[in-house]
């Protein structure tokens, strides 16, 4: 028997319950005051009345004209919904026979449940919400009272095949538990001073996409950005190589970096990483692919004024529409909104992705616990959808012990492009060299990297050059870099 679905009416949230909510059952939304659970309902009734469905709002919180006006400012729908508030007093849930809502009619019943039923009975909603249902908990005598009259409100709105919300304010002194165990599927709403976040717990006759995914509430409204599957997007890769343009270069590289693989471009700050990087990006730009960088590092005006005293065509390229930066700003996203910036980046068939770089990213973005987990998701969502990616790494010593990397990432990439300072006759000069290429072969030696107003220059293989990877480099007997053995002779 197939699986009926309905749209929750929040965007992405549908996609993290794997279609949208099962038609006929209930959901239940909880967190703390202020996390939205209001608005995630009236996104729900908004969405069925859009599909020509009728919506009941049964308020036991919120005046209904504040409910009104929320619903109003985000353009949901207010006046098609159909409104019962219910104010009882304690004393009518008081009574000794008033354990179930919707019992025999035998049963003597006090009045707003003999109005509400008369009002469910009229309308034969789609879809109800019942907002919030915890404070039914409040009018009720006991614990049994409150449980069985849940029961019964659930069983009567079923036999409707009515879709149902529940809003529970969770939170502090007050548990929602034997709630969660009534109802088909939880959604739960969790808000610290950084960041909103929303998980699935709980979710009958269906798989859900499990984890935490952010969430906001803009003036647009409500928007969750599910995180990120590395089989989400899926895309052919094309058979070659991205060329840096720089015949040397690509000679270290073996003809430069396959198509589809991650590569981080790790070093010390100043060596030229995010050069060396822009360098790939620019060219694969004028060589017809689309690019984005994504910069944690600078601000885009920086990075257009490094490109231009180089001689880099970035700015041609920008214009061209082939490439694209995104400046992420301290502070100013997510993890959840950088990573939808990467799903629209690919859906939009960007092939080519520049990270700058990997520090800036655990800086700048907001509710990051796990700054390896994250770039490990990004890197691999990236992998799997054929995107040739890069990432800058930056290493703290700018001399001595060789680190890969800082964050632990080495394991995601498929190249590792190292960066390196080194000191020869008092003078510090940068070299470059391949650690891994995990799908083609690569040169072992070390070149001298040059950033230059004429662009980026990269001399022959240093053979005189040992030790770099023990943090105590060397040059033997008369060793020169490139150039120096005219400057050896003067």
């Amino acid at each position: 028997m197939s699986i009926e679905r309905t749209s929750t009416g929040v965007p992405g949230l549908d996609e993290v319950l794997n279609g949208g909510l099962i038609r006929g059952r209930n959901v239940l939304v909880r967190g703390s005051p202020g996390s939205g659970k209001t608005i995630f309902g009236l996104h729900f009734l908004s969405a069925g009345i859009d599909a020509g469905e009728s919506a009941l709002y049964v308020n036991m919180g919120e005046p209904q004209s504040y409910v009104e006006e929320t619903a109003d400012a985000f353009g949901l729908n207010a006046d098609r919904i159909r409104f019962h508030n219910l104010s009882p007093t304690q004393e009518q849930f008081s009574e000794r026979n008033s354990y179930s809502v919707f019992e025999s009619s035998e049963v003597e019943q006090p009045s707003f449940i003999a109005t509400l039923r008369e009002t469910v009975d009229e309308l034969e909603p789609d879809r109800v919400l019942l907002d919030p249902i915890t404070e039914f908990r409040y009018l009720t005598a006991d614990e049994r009272q409150f449980r069985s009259g849940i029961l019964g409100l659930l069983d009567y709105l079923k036999d409707l095949d009515a879709t149902v919300m529940l809003t529970s304010q969770a939170g502090g002194s007050v548990t929602d538990d034997d709630l969660q165990f009534l109802v088909d599927a939880v959604v739960s709403l969790d808000v610290t001073p950084e960041s909103r976040a929303v998980s699935v717990s709980k979710f009958r006759g269906s798989s859900f996409r499990r984890g935490t995914h952010f969430y906001d509430i803009t003036d647009e409204g409500l928007t969750v950005w599910p995180t990120l599957v590395p089989d989400e997007q899926e895309r052919e890769i094309e058979p070659g190589t991205l060329s840096s343009g720089v015949t040397e270069l690509d000679e270290l590289l073996h003809g430069g970096l396959d198509h589809g693989t991650v590569t981080i471009l790790s070093g010390p700050t100043g060596v030229g990483k995010t050069t060396t990087g822009l360098q790939f990006l620019t060219q694969a730009a004028v060589n017809g692919k689309q690019a984005t960088l994504f910069q944690f590092e600078e601000a885009e005006r920086t990075i257009r004024k490094r490109a231009d005293a180089i001689g880099l065509p970035l700015q041609d390229a920008l214009d061209s529409g082939a490439m694209s930066i995104v400046e992420i700003p301290p502070e100013a996203y997510t993890i959840g909104e950088f990573e939808q910036f990467v799903r629209e980046t690919v859906e939009s068939g960007t092939e080519v992705v520049m990270i700058d770089g990997s520090q800036g990213f655990q800086e700048n973005l907001r509710g990051l616990d796990d700054t390896t987990g994250a770039l490990l998701r990004v890197g691999r969502y990236l992998r799997a959808a054929g995107v040739s990616t890069i990432l800058v790494n930056e290493v703290h010593n700018i001399t001595g012990e060789f680190h890969a990397t800082e964050e632990r990432t080495s394991n995601l990439a498929d190249n590792i492009v190292f960066l390196r300072h080194v000191e020869y006759r008092g003078e510090l000069r940068k070299v470059i060299g391949t650690l891994k290429m995990r799908t083609s072969d690569f040169e072992r030696g070390l070149r001298e990297l040059e950033i230059t107003g004429d662009g980026i220059r990269v001399g022959e293989p240093l053979s005189q050059l040992r030790g770099i990877l023990t943090g105590t480099p060397d040059w033997t007997d008369g060793g020169t870099g490139s150039g120096d053995a005219e400057q050896d002779r003067s």
